[in-house]
């Protein structure tokens, strides 16, 4: 919670926490978890047709700006100024999409959202290009890391380049600016500098993962220009100073992509420990240390982040979840069998008194993410009998989120070669205590939450704060008091179940080929 009483000596970092449905501005008392004032705005997004998913990058500016605005105001009130705050980190939704003409400073397009679905017959005629007419997917994956996927940024920027007129007009005249949230909102909030940094430069199929430098062969593959790149910085080191308002002259000094950050803020810092994600989405990051594991079961590796320009990369090994609160969106607004999210907990036990079920639900409203990427996934229900209730659909969805969660827990055993004992776990579904004890009832995990919900935000301030002097991430060890579920159930009982959800995921499969 805020402080009551905010000392004018307590040297204090930013974190901007921009997300696919809300943007936040919060300030961290430096070197802690105490958060001082913050503010936060919902989004707006945009469907123009099925499967397509965008936003203004002009709202998203202009509501990171008020969060800032507002935030700035209570940290006044409590009698505090804007000159106590020593660095800003900005951490994103990642893999978003914005181009921009570099002379006006106006988006050439609205923002391409990391869940849009138009690019999949890009991927298509991307697949033709792949020489010996394979098709493969993980045809670029020893150079970024990633398959071509929908998901990244890569392919976004092509689908812009190929259908958006005055995208291709600006890239040729050498006008277009390319970025993911990150860039955009440095570069507005900075007049004109144009980076980003290697975690989210690692989502775009763009980036080589080994020599963390934009390679000419990824280029060359997407035909897209170098010209409309951001530098690629390391995740803590002062980019520039904000130009104007109330943070004038501060430094930028942190970027991390949400998932990232989220990392850093639960402290995940050595080499096996783990994190995942409830949101939109869900996204388990897994710390590989300096070793780039090359995952053989369906995961991504990525860059979890650079502690400054002269540090090694540390990488994750990294499974994403597409469908996992956007579930429960669906049960509520389409399907109208649940009021509002808060009910979910309540109606899920509900079903368990009255009879437990035995009915699985596969969220793929757009196909399966790890470890499977299969775009032609359907979303299925299966096990009703005459006695399902609607009780049981909303227990079958939480279940779906800890199912696919083991799915890529169980991969990245695989590729890792350990079994995780314990999990980390933050974002807005892990207010539902059932949804965490399934989880680890059907992962036979532990289950650890922070009693605190700005772990990606705390993140970037970490890193920012690192940058200037402000935060000893090395030696720090952020005292917060944790919540756990450990699993109550046997090894035989979950896997029972598991190989069932194996079923319905099968079942999944095919629909839109």
């Amino acid at each position: 919670m805020p402080s009551e009483r905010h000392s004018a000596k307590t040297s204090l970092i930013g974190a901007i926490d921009e997300g696919t449905s809300s943007a936040r501005f919060i300030l961290f008392k430096a070197g802690t978890a105490e958060v001082v004032a913050s503010h936060q705005q919902e989004l707006s997004q945009k469907f123009p047709q099925e499967g397509w998913v965008e936003q203004d990058p002009l709202e998203i500016l202009n509501v990171v700006t008020l969060c800032i605005k507002r935030t700035i105001e209570k940290l006044e009130s409590l009698g505090g100024s804007a000159s106590d705050i020593v660095a800003i980190g900005v951490t994103n939704q990642r893999e978003s999409t914005i181009v921009w003409d570099k002379t006006t400073g106006l988006p050439l397009h609205n923002s391409i959202v990391w869940l849009d679905m138009r690019t999949a017959s890009t991927v298509e005629q991307l697949l033709e290009t792949v020489p010996n007419n394979t098709k493969n997917k993980n045809y670029l994956k020893p150079l970024c890391g990633l398959p071509l996927s929908p998901y990244f940024s890569a392919i976004k920027l092509k689908w812009l380049q190929e259908n958006v007129p005055k995208v291709k007009k600006a890239m040729v005249e050498e006008k277009c600016l390319f970025g993911t949230v990150d860039s955009w909102l440095i570069w507005n909030l900075t007049g004109g500098i144009h980076i980003t940094d290697v975690t989210n430069a690692s989502r775009t199929m763009l980036m080589n993962i080994e020599t963390l430098k934009w390679d000419p062969v990824l280029l060359r593959f997407f035909d897209l220009p170098a010209s409309v790149l951001p530098s690629i910085k390391s995740s803590s080191e002062v980019y520039g100073t904000v130009k104007s308002g109330p943070l004038k002259g501060i430094p930028i000094s942190g970027c991390l992509g949400d998932q990232q950050s989220a990392l850093v803020g639960q402290q995940c810092l050595r080499r096996g420990e783990a994190k995942a994600t409830y949101g939109t989405g869900c996204f388990l990051l897994y710390n590989t240390g300096t070793a780039k594991v090359t995952s053989a079961h369906g995961l991504l590796t990525t860059v979890a982040y650079q502690m400054g320009p002269n540090e090694p990369a540390v990488y994750a090994l990294e499974g994403s979840v597409a469908v996992a609160g956007a579930a429960l969106t669906w049960l509520r607004d389409n399907m109208s069998i649940l009021p509002k999210f808060s009910d979910a907990e309540g109606i899920a036990e509900e079903a368990e008194l009255v009879d437990g079920g035995d009915v699985y639900f596969v969220p793929a409203f757009s196909g399966l993410y790890a470890p499977y990427w299969q775009q032609d996934a359907r979303g299925v229900i299966c096990g009703i009998t005459e006695d399902t209730q609607s009780s049981h659909i909303v227990r079958a969805t939480l279940e779906a989120v800890c199912f696919q969660v083991r799915d890529i827990l169980e991969a990245m055993n695989k590729d890792y070669g350990s079994t995780l004992a314990q999990l980390r776990v933050d974002g807005g579904m892990t207010a539902n205590s059932l949804l965490m004890q399934l989880q680890a009832d059907l992962a036979g995990v532990s289950i650890v939450k922070p009693d605190m919900a700005e772990s990606t935000a705390l993140g970037a301030a970490m890193v920012a704060g690192a940058a200037v002097g402000y935060w000893n991430i090395a030696e720090s060890n952020i005292e917060i008091p944790l919540k756990v579920w450990n699993s109550r159930t046997i090894e035989d009982e979950r896997d029972v179940r598991y190989s069932r959800w194996k079923m319905a995921v099968e079942r999944s499969m095919g629909w839109d080929s």
